[in-house]
């Protein structure tokens, strides 16, 4: 039963309450001034306690000293803006004015009492997720990612560089962002900057800033996103793609704390904290002469490498049945479940493009799907029945090389890369590699 504690000094007043709160079934507690009250409060525990404002021996507001997570009610005859203000200020849950009626006490109590249960669950589910998962949208009960958790949860009380290293679509970003909020500059910005995604030309400027007239087409003078990340964390994916000019001027900002804007004749000071991610081999990069030395050993001080999602695959299930009820919230559709062929048909594929390839298809099979069961038709994966022992065996790139080879002809390259769980420019830049350009 809901306990409530009353305190008030005037005996009618709070023998009426006590009736009418008991009437409605809450089980009700009394004291006439502070100290009978505190005493109460440190012996029992109480859902809600109401207290006149004005009490013989001080202000009922003094009882916040001595309640946790319990709301308080202030009931004042001194209906004034001030009085409501001050208690409100001071930690009050609310105020009620004398005089008032039954109802709206009862209303006032009722309010408070759900306000309250719903912190709680809601608090409980918070630690629960957190024992879950203890990095936010990381979903993972392997080895693997239990060591990825630890090491975040100890890089991100410092401010070391971090590099991320991992295939397309391992989450990389996600855990750049969970090293952000549980850092100390988790209330400053986090700039995130894809490397990949920014012409050549604009590079500098876009990272560095320029001054007016700095270039053609400079008109005025621009902060860059090294900049605008001051005090706070700045996160460059596929740190790789940075031109060799570019990764001067990052090295000198790792260096000395500086930065110096396209056309500017002066530095200023900077404070950032650096996270980097790639998919690319920086040491091979660094061997053939596309990624200075210095730079490389500037951000290898903690390495995280994440793992392709086939080499944890007994994470495949718990992931697919979290990313499964995102997909549904986010669609505004009914809640899905996966039926035991599909999930085998999940367990069985290579996933070349890991997590986000598990993640569209998801997304793909909510739309698909005409009832609550998800069948292997509605992930329409490629190859989706169970490989022979040859392909469970077969390297990433055999992997791509023959999806590539058999579908090409029939799919667009937006098509292929869709299926494969990556970009465009990321199947781009791997044909390339492989030396398998596009038929025509």
């Amino acid at each position: 039963m809901t306990h409530i504690l009353l305190v008030e000094d005037e005996d009618v007043i709070r023998e009426a309450l006590t009736k009418l709160l008991s009437k409605a079934s809450y089980q009700v507690s009394s004291a006439a001034d502070l100290a009978s009250a505190q005493g109460l409060l440190g012996l029992e525990m109480f859902d809600l306690v109401i207290s006149d404002l004005r009490l013989p021996d001080g202000e009922g507001i003094e009882l916040i000293k001595v309640l946790s997570d319990t709301p308080l009610l202030i009931m004042t005859s001194f209906a004034s803006v001030r009085s409501a203000v001050n208690a409100m200020k001071q930690g009050a849950a609310d105020y009620i004015a004398k005089p008032f009626d039954h109802d709206e006490m009862l209303l006032c109590v009722a309010r408070l009492l759900r306000q309250r249960q719903l912190e709680r669950e809601n608090q409980q589910l918070h630690q629960e997720l957190d024992q879950r998962y203890p990095i936010e949208g990381m979903v993972g009960e392997s080895p693997l990612m239990h060591q990825i958790c630890r090491t975040v949860e100890r890089v991100a009380a410092t401010d070391t560089i971090v590099l991320i290293r991992g295939e397309s679509g391992t989450g990389k970003e996600l855990v750049a962002r969970a090293i952000h909020k549980k850092s100390g500059r988790a209330q400053a910005p986090l700039v995130v900057v894809n490397c990949a995604a920014i012409p050549e030309g604009l590079l500098e400027s876009e990272l560095f800033g320029h001054e007016k007239g700095a270039f053609t087409g400079a008109l005025t003078r621009r902060q860059g996103l090294v900049e605008a990340a001051h005090g706070g964390t700045l996160f460059l994916d596929e740190i790789g793609e940075l031109t060799p000019a570019a990764q001067s001027r990052l090295l000198r900002v790792l260096q000395d704390g500086e930065i110096r804007r396209v056309g500017a004749n002066e530095s200023q000071r900077i404070d950032v904290r650096l996270l980097a991610a790639t998919h690319r081999d920086l040491e091979a990069m660094v061997a053939q002469g596309e990624f200075r030395e210095d730079l490389y050993y500037r951000l290898r001080v903690v390495e995280i490498a994440m793992p392709a999602l086939r080499q944890r695959r007994e994470d495949i299930t718990p992931l697919a049945e979290f990313l499964l009820d995102k997909a549904s919230r986010r669609l505004k559709s009914p809640a899905r479940r996966l039926d035991e062929s599909a999930v085998k048909a999940l367990l069985a594929h290579h996933w070349p493009g890991n997590v986000r390839e598990l993640e569209n298809a998801l997304e793909r099979s909510v739309i698909l799907a005409d009832g609550e069961v998800i069948l292997p038709e509605h992930l329409a994966l490629p190859s989706s029945e169970a490989p022979d022992t040859a392909q469970k065996t077969e390297s990433l790139d055999d992997y791509f090389r023959r999806f590539v080879q058999e579908n090409q002809l029939s799919m667009t390259e937006t098509e292929l890369a869709q299926r494969l769980g990556i970009s465009r420019k990321a199947l781009w830049e791997r044909r390339q590699r492989m030396g398998m350009p596009r038929p025509g």
